[in-house]
């Protein structure tokens, strides 16, 4: 309890004596009321009051302790009803003013209404960290700065940066490398042969040539779709080979001759094998000496019929087709299988496609490079329509000749030239030559067509050289790891390639049919340089100059993309 004053005291003294007097006044004022026994007879009003009242006398702790007490007792048995002020709760230890005099301050006090709610103070504002640190500590919060701001935000973004930063360099070096590529130097892109050079070609008609392994050596004319003949008859000997392969010198399955094959073999103004009758039975391989060395038109529709198992040709034809837009030839449309048809066209440049695919057939080959031929059940033998040329001593291996009223003349060859070590092929296509003047079935441009093939024969043979495009140990490009690292490739022997003057030969740097590595020793084969375009152009492997190594950790971090 806090100490009190001297006056503190003496003023609560006097109000409780106050509070006393005014307590014995209101008893007093209760009416008097006679001893018990005395005969006197109470209100019976009353009663309940009286009750009330002894109930709110206090209670006492212990039975009387003298006479004196229960005779005080007894003179309040009876009382009368009286209003007597509710008694308030004891106020709290620290004093103050009596009731009354309490009363009389209120009274005198003015009066102002109370406030039916009561309403909250306001929620404080969160204090900044620093504002709290201070109040904390007790300690005032430093004055702002630039250079506590700065100070402040560097603490607080360092770690930040510096974590993210952390994760990049984790997800960089985690990241899977790219694939090694092989790229050619900037020198070795091409190769070009010294001199010119010009095809004698003819002034009409159209026409191609190219060099396995070499590549295009040029063509004339315009490349429109015109009547091919029985060149046509390439594309039959292709289709039965692809459906029916046969090995060298094999003969290859029995073909029977059917009622329809002998009555075409009577027709006139058409080539054809006569003296066939129905039932005798030719191996496959002496069918293809009748279509391709005399040129029998009844022998391409048997064959195309046993081909299909067909009554007629519509579905071989089908395959033909199939077959020119299978090997890239889109200005071809076959109607039938011989090429007597004048709807069956097709342009030199795409008589070459084929011209390259069909003599990659080891038992066409043989066929076509014939002059003649004696094939038993024939009553005669048969001669090839261009003997003059496979005899002109030029290496001319076949191919085909075809000419009627509608296509002139037009012829398919092959030649070869021993140039080094290599021996190409050379093939070539022409078509629609004409000759001014009577031309029964177009037999005097088949004539023309083979004498100016033949001029353009002679010329490239004449032309074809060979050159060092690579030399052995000589750097042709190298291997790109992807993230800035490069690794030099040499040829592991000299690269020759074959071609006429002027000719621009392209180089390529290809696998070796595998993954390029990410990493390898010295010496290393990983892919081979090709010069020119084909499936027969020279090529020779290429190999690590020194060790391939992957990429550093300083290129896997800073990689981008």
């Amino acid at each position: 309890m806090a100490d009190q004053s001297p006056d503190e005291g003496s003023k609560q003294k006097t109000d409780a004596e106050a509070t006393s007097a005014e307590t014995e006044k209101a008893v007093g004022s209760v009416g008097s009321v006679g001893p018990v026994g005395s005969g006197s007879t109470p209100d019976p009003a009353g009663t309940p009051d009286t009750a009330d009242a002894a109930d709110a006398l206090p209670e006492s702790d212990s039975e009387p302790d003298s006479e004196s007490d229960s005779e005080r007792t007894s003179e309040f048995v009876a009382l009368k009803p009286v209003d007597v002020p509710a008694l308030k709760p004891p106020r709290p230890v620290t004093a103050g003013p009596a009731p009354g005099a309490r009363a009389a301050v209120e009274a005198a006090a003015p009066t102002s209404p109370a406030p039916d709610t009561e309403e909250p103070a306001p929620a404080a504002a969160p204090l900044p960290p620093l504002d709290l640190l201070a109040e904390l500590t007790n300690t005032p919060r430093p004055p702002e700065t630039p250079a506590r701001t700065l100070t402040r935000r560097f603490k607080i973004w360092v770690p930040i940066v510096l974590l993210l930063a952390l994760v990049f360099v984790v997800v960089q070096a985690a990241r899977p490398l790219p694939t090694p590529s092989l790229k050619l130097g900037a020198d070795t892109s091409s190769y070009s042969f010294d001199g010119r050079f010009g095809l004698p070609w003819p002034a009409k008609g159209q026409g191609a040539v190219r060099v396995q392994g070499a590549g295009s050596l040029g063509t004339f004319g315009e490349q429109k779709p015109v009547p091919t003949a029985s060149v046509a008859k390439v594309m039959t000997a292709y289709v039965v080979l692809k459906e029916h392969p046969l090995k060298k010198d094999e003969a290859g399955p029995t073909i029977e001759v059917d009622e329809k094959a002998v009555r075409e073999g009577e027709a006139k103004d058409e080539s054809r094998i006569e003296g066939l009758t129905a039932g005798a039975k030719f191996s496959q391989q002496d069918m293809l000496k009748m279509l391709m060395i005399p040129s029998g038109n009844n022998i391409a529709r048997l064959l195309a019929r046993w081909s299909t198992g067909s009554g007629d040709e519509t579905a071989f034809v089908a395959k033909m087709n199939e077959a020119a837009k299978a090997l890239g030839m889109n200005d071809t449309t076959y109607t039938d299988p011989s090429g007597l048809d004048s709807k069956t066209v097709s342009t030199a440049v795409d008589q070459l496609k084929l011209a390259e695919a069909v003599m990659r057939f080891d038992a066409f080959r043989p066929i076509v490079a014939l002059p003649n031929a004696t094939i038993k059940g024939l009553p005669q033998p048969i001669n090839n329509n261009n003997d003059n040329l496979l005899l002109a001593g030029l290496s001319i291996k076949g191919i085909k000749t075809g000419s009627n009223t509608a296509a002139g003349g037009a012829l398919m060859w092959a030649a070869y030239k021993t140039v080094g070590d290599r021996t190409p092929l050379i093939l070539g296509t022409m078509l629609d030559q004409r000759v001014d003047g009577p031309d029964p079935n177009g037999g005097n441009s088949l004539t023309l067509v083979k004498e100016n093939s033949k001029k353009v024969i002679a010329a490239v043979r004449d032309a074809l050289t060979s050159a060092v495009v690579v030399r052995k140990g000589q750097v042709a490009g190298y291997v790109d790891d992807g993230l800035g690292g490069r690794t030099p490739l040499i040829a592991t022997r000299d690269l020759k390639a074959i071609g006429v003057p002027g000719q621009r030969l392209p180089l390529r740097l290809t696998d070796s049919g595998k993954p390029v590595p990410h990493a390898a020793g010295a010496g290393a084969v990983v892919g081979t340089l090709t010069v020119g375009s084909g499936a027969d152009a020279p090529a020779v492997p290429v190999a690590l100059q020194k060790d391939l190594r992957e990429p550093s950790f300083g290129a896997k971090v800073t990689r981008l993309g």
